[in-house]
């Protein structure tokens, strides 16, 4: 399974093949940098996405280590652009606004990723298709509408950072509760109608992320 397989066409048959259960099958941390140009716009989001162990695993089986004990380089940046090909086509996830507007993004950059300590990092730049002045309000979620995949913030100061932002602007990030058993139990023939027709069901799960600045 590569991002490809795991979140492309196929993903309502791969819930309906496992019990039709509404509940993530890919664990993800976290990471965004915000960026803003020398005028105090948001160019873009520079995110960093470390996978659960067993998916981990899972992603990188089969491939060959260097002498160093290392995988092989040629094949990490392989697995970076399936996953950017695979990502693409879900809109990579991210979700923004600037002054309640929504923003669009252009092709990624420096897509790389990296296994360490058992889990897979996932590091790549996604611009905006224009630059945005967010001198009201910019937020930022990371969700799978289908919560396929369970996306949350890591924890720590340096889980959502600025940039080059103006002075004086203000960052908070809002973390959701767990969900409920009731929530993540078996769904009825509504919720994969539902799916199909590009449900939002993951969104109650997102974390996210607001800066304000004066």
């Amino acid at each position: 399974m590569r991002f490809v397989n795991s979140l492309g066409a196929g993903l309502v048959l791969a819930l309906l093949s496992t019990g039709a259960m509404a509940h993530p099958h890919v664990w993800v941390k976290s990471k965004a940098t915000i960026l803003y140009d020398a005028t105090g716009r948001i160019t873009g989001i520079r995110h960093g996405w470390t996978f659960d162990e067993a998916y981990s695993a899972y992603a990188v089986q089969g491939f060959e280590k260097g002498p160093d004990g290392k995988l092989a380089p040629d094949k990490m940046s392989e697995l970076a652009k399936i996953n950017m090909e695979a990502l693409a086509e879900q809109g990579f996830f991210t979700n923004a606004k600037a002054n309640g507007s929504k923003l669009s993004f252009g092709e990624p950059a420096n897509y790389t990723t990296a296994f360490q300590d058992n889990v897979l990092t996932l590091t790549f730049d996604l611009p905006l298709r224009s630059p945005a002045k967010a001198d009201r309000a910019f937020t930022l979620e990371v969700y799978d509408p289908t919560f396929f995949v369970d996306f949350s913030i890591a924890e720590g100061d340096d889980a959502v950072r600025l940039d080059g932002a103006p002075s004086g602007c203000a960052l908070k990030v809002t973390r959701p509760k767990p969900p409920e058993q009731s929530q993540t139990q078996s769904v009825s023939e509504s919720f994969f109608n539902a799916l199909n027709a590009a449900s939002q069901f993951g969104a109650q799960f997102a974390s996210r992320v607001l800066v304000a600045c004066p």
